[in-house]
């Protein structure tokens, strides 16, 4: 299991290669998805973590794209291509990291954490992409979603969250 018991005890690198820790987003209700360019859910997903983004930034949401090539080779992009193509095509300006893998012995630790906070149906590790993970203001880790949750399903959840 990942050392610390808050995602805020985390670091990561960001897409334009400068680290980041995960206190920035203290405050915050935080949704931290793995995202691929070529994946069936890539459009709905992006288009949706987008809008609800900058709906309800203003109010204390934030979003963070960790691109993962570990499924179906979906992410083979660097991370210049990935970032224009997240900006250009689906006008999406919330943080993203640079690649990283979430299941494995080089999972990033910060995706070692969220899985063993929030488990998935079959096991701790990710399926594929698009999982999403929601946390709290304080850093805890309140639910996880698969890839076929469009999140606009749970908007409702992520505004009563917002006014906690």
């Amino acid at each position: 299991m990942a050392e610390g018991s808050s995602v805020y005890d985390f670091k990561f690198i960001d897409i334009d290669g400068k680290e980041q820790s995960m206190e920035k987003y203290k405050g915050k209700v935080l949704i931290i998805v793995n995202v691929a360019s070529k994946c069936g859910y890539t459009k709905s997903n992006y288009e949706d973590l987008a809008e609800l983004y900058d709906k309800y930034k203003d109010q204390g949401l934030a979003v963070l794209g960790f691109p993962c090539d570990q499924f179906g080779n979906q992410e083979p992009s660097s991370e210049g291509e990935i970032k224009n193509f997240v900006c250009t095509r689906f006008k999406a300006n919330f943080d993203m990291a640079k690649k990283i893998n979430v299941n494995g012995s080089d999972a990033h630790p910060l995706w070692v954490f969220l899985k063993s906070k929030q488990g998935g149906t079959l096991g701790d590790f990710i399926k594929w992409n698009f999982t999403k993970f929601v946390v709290k203001k304080n850093g805890d880790v309140v639910k996880r979603y698969g890839p076929s949750t469009n999140p606009k399903e749970f908007e409702a959840e992520l505004v009563k969250l917002l006014k906690e």
